[in-house]
């Protein structure tokens, strides 16, 4: 699989202010993904020492945005390592299938949404990096 550090894309998803000052509000309609969703899950409670992810997908597609908080995904290719800081909630993160991610450095409060492309499989997931390796040669 060729998938490439350039091949990771941040989007901003649309904020609508109130005029009153009351708040902001973000949608996510189908056009702003290149997939479709299929699964929504999100992290929580996470301790600021701790890491989530140490995988990578064969096949499926994910959006990350910080709904609160901040938290630092770690992605790599295979040959190139990126660090993006997530922590405005109008701001996602598109991580195209075959690029390895590790989630680490949550702040208090901090919730990670992630919205894929595919019902959950095992079979999908890398969970070695020796063998994600392996995968991307």
């Amino acid at each position: 699989m060729n998938t490439e550090l350039d091949d990771l894309e941040l989007i901003e998803i649309p904020k609508i202010s109130d005029p009153d000052g009351r708040g902001n509000l973000s949608v996510i309609e189908k056009n702003l993904l290149p997939f479709e969703i299929k699964r929504v899950y999100y992290l929580y409670d996470v301790p600021s020492d701790s890491s989530r992810g140490g995988h990578a997908h064969i096949e499926l597609k994910q959006c990350l945005i910080a709904l609160s908080g901040s938290f630092e995904v770690v992605l790599k290719d295979g040959k190139e390592e990126k660090r993006i800081w997530l922590n405005k909630p109008n701001r996602g993160l598109l991580i195209p299938s075959g690029i390895w991610r590790e989630l680490e450095n949550f702040s208090s409060g901090a919730v990670c949404l992630s919205l894929v492309s595919d019902f959950f499989k095992e079979e999908d997931y890398i969970r070695d990096y020796r063998d994600f390796l392996n995968f991307k040669s």
